[in-house]
């Protein structure tokens, strides 16, 4: 299978996407992007007109958003085994949407410190954002991973969000997420990627 064209800066929702991309064991080339006019050139608009990174460009398709491209690989890479089987659909669609939806809202929220009031909560697709964090608790006090005992590509989407939201205080620390994060970090591909991208990082702040 032909390579990937990874586009990504370190820090950013990319690093999501490089995990992905270690789990699947994809042949990728990464192409790191800077804030501001490199994100917005014509040439990188072409293949994402929000001027937004991660991307993906495979076989000349273009993919975008990260629930999209974690889902998109683990079709594409069926032997890595992360797609899931008919018994799992359901959870692996809901939790991975789960995600890109509510968590993501209620995680954007929390950072900018805005608590959107009863009212407000009929209007923002999350609702409220503490009934969020109980119902993600609630489904790692029953289940090691999104598809029960099995580790799948959706955990790398949702869990990327809980590692990211406990690592920068915008989640709670609870003893089921706190758990559910240890046992992503443990996986050699999260590792890998994530010191390419720690290297990279280090990298920019010495060219500052």
């Amino acid at each position: 299978m032909s390579r990937i064209d990874f586009y990504t800066n370190p820090m950013s929702r990319g690093q999501i996407v490089r995990w992905a991309l270690h789990e699947v064991g994809a042949d990728h080339e990464t192409h790191v992007l800077g804030y501001g006019e490199p994100m917005n050139s014509a040439s990188y608009r072409a293949i994402n007109p929000m001027g937004k990174v991660p991307a993906i460009v495979h076989d000349g398709q273009v993919v975008t958003e990260c629930a999209a491209i974690c889902a998109y690989l683990a079709e594409a890479f069926p032997a890595a085994g992360l797609a899931p089987e008919a018994h799992e659909r359901a959870d692996y669609y809901r939790w991975m949407f789960f995600a890109a939806g509510p968590i993501e809202q209620a995680n954007s929220l929390k950072a900018m410190g805005v608590t959107p009031t009863h009212e407000q909560q009929r209007m923002v697709g999350c609702g409220d954002p503490e009934r969020v964090m109980d119902a993600l608790t609630a489904k790692f006090e029953k289940d090691a991973f999104v598809c029960g005992s099995r580790f799948t590509m959706a955990d790398v989407y949702v869990g990327s969000h809980v590692d990211w939201g406990i690592a920068f205080g915008i989640m709670p620390k609870r003893e089921a997420l706190l758990a559910y994060a240890a046992r992503l970090r443990e996986r050699a591909a999260y590792q890998s990627a994530k010191a390419i991208d720690n290297a990279l990082i280090a990298q920019q702040g010495q060219q500052q």
